[in-house]
């Protein structure tokens, strides 16, 4: 390869290493920036605590449904094809949800917003790993999952300007911007030829996983009721059978929404497993100290925002950097030891009071959330997407974010059982312990399943 056409790949590849972040920037921007908000959004539409968990749930309870089958239609109908309707429609649910006008219609709005969602996160990581290989590929998804971490963390410093400034409506309207940086990016680059016949798609098996979810999800959200009351009942009892119709119909299939064959490589069936555990702590993690922060010790949405600037700083620093070492060295070390340290943050966090001492356990509390977070997740992500051929990268990459979106929703949705209805220090206590011994059980898991792979 001539100097000059080596030039022009390192450029494209570069351009779509861009896309693909600013993509998977929109959704995970999105996930945390609402957040911030939820004490606002709560003081227009009432509803207390099970209204703030179904306008972050609505949006998860989609994404997590639909993200399995979107990983197929990505492969099926082309990446790129797929990443450019996924950042339209994003943005136009966005909008949408700026307009509500009652808590209903922005939480239908959310639950739109999620089937976008799904079709952004596997199809940018599965476009990184079809452009980048080897070690270039760990450093791409270093800097990939850096850039979305920061996303992720710094999304409710923004939207608390947003919201003490000119009001919570403009927190999804943010969303807008790198949306369309990627558009822009990704330009008219057309996907490659196909080799092979097109993916099936399960419909069926989608909509079931969609059902058993739902049900789930709103037993969990409206347990204060009592596991008797008959909506919680059927709910429970709806979900449970739909997902276990799901997996049965999945394990039977020639075209299934999961592949189980997957599940026989190491690294991906471990790494999967500690994602669940590492993921249902940072849903809960993004919630509990916000909304004790404002609703207990009375910061603003920008000064409870603030305190996960820190974290942010780090991942931005330290994310692509552990994300090189973990492709050189591999990684156990880092995915067993990243998780312990975030977790000692949060044991911290059981110091605090009522009051604003609180913040001299909060925010170093974050601090070691930051650097234990920042290196876990890209040699996760490498990990896990280091183990599945490249043709079903797509997929892959759609059931480890599809498990940390589940654990997510799954954690969010129990937030009420452990802070009770309304918010104080005591349920503060228990949810940050929740929060670091889910982040442990992460680290075991990752220390006893994760094999270094073989040089």
């Amino acid at each position: 390869m001539t100097t000059a056409a080596t030039t022009a790949t390192t450029a494209m590849q570069r351009r779509l290493l861009w896309a693909a972040i600013l993509a998977a920037f929109v959704s995970f921007l999105d996930g945390s920036i609402v957040n911030i908000a939820l004490p606002a959004i709560e003081r227009d539409f009432g509803g207390g605590v099970v209204v703030q968990q179904w306008v972050v749930d609505g949006y998860l309870l989609t994404l997590s449904a639909l993200i399995l089958a979107a990983g197929a239609v990505s492969d099926a109908f082309g990446r790129l094809r797929v990443l450019r309707i996924a950042v339209v429609a994003f943005t136009v649910t966005s909008l949408v949800c700026a307009l509500a006008p009652t808590a209903g219609l922005l939480i239908a709005a959310r639950v739109l917003q999620g089937v976008a969602g799904a079709l952004l996160v596997p199809g940018s990581l599965a476009l990184i790993v079809a452009t980048f290989q080897g070690a270039a590929q760990s450093a791409a998804i270093g800097r990939w999952t850096g850039w979305t971490s920061v996303s992720f963390l710094a999304g409710p410093v923004a939207g608390g300007v947003f919201v003490d400034a000119i009001g919570w409506r403009w927190v999804f309207v943010l969303g807008a911007l790198p949306a369309a940086g990627a558009l822009l990016l990704l330009g008219r680059i057309a996907d490659g030829q196909r080799d092979g016949p097109r993916p099936r798609v399960d419909v069926t098996g989608a909509a079931l996983a969609a059902l058993g979810l739902a049900g789930l999800t709103a037993a969990l959200i409206e347990a204060h009721l009592g596991l008797t009351d008959p909506r919680v009942l059927a709910a429970l009892i709806g979900g449970a059978v739909s997902l276990a119709a799901f997996l049965i119909r999945d394990a039977r299939s020639t075209a299934p929404l999961v592949p189980l064959e997957l599940f026989r490589r190491g690294n991906f069936a471990a790494g999967n497993a500690a994602t669940l555990f590492l993921y249902a702590g940072v849903g809960l993690a993004t919630l509990i100290p916000t909304v004790f922060l404002q609703e207990v010790v009375h910061l603003t949405a920008f000064q409870a925002a603030l305190t996960a600037l820190p974290a942010t700083v780090l991942s931005i620093v330290l994310s692509g950097r552990f994300g090189a070492l973990a492709g050189r060295y591999g990684p156990r070390l880092f995915m067993t030891l990243g998780p312990i340290v975030a977790s000692a943050g949060f044991a911290l966090m059981t110091f605090s009071s009522g009051d604003r001492g609180a913040l001299w356990f909060v925010v170093p509390g974050t601090v070691l959330f930051g650097l234990g977070f920042s290196a876990t997740v890209a040699p996760l992500t490498s990990a896990v997407l280091g183990a599945v051929p490249a043709i079903q990268s797509g997929i892959g990459s759609a059931v480890n974010n599809a498990i940390a979106r589940v654990a997510g929703l799954v954690a969010t949705a129990c937030a009420g059982l452990i802070l009770g209805l309304h918010v104080d220090v005591g349920g503060f206590h228990r949810g940050v312990l929740v929060i670091a011994v889910l982040l442990v059980l992460g680290g075991i898991v990752s220390a006893i399943g994760v094999r270094n792979p073989l040089r």
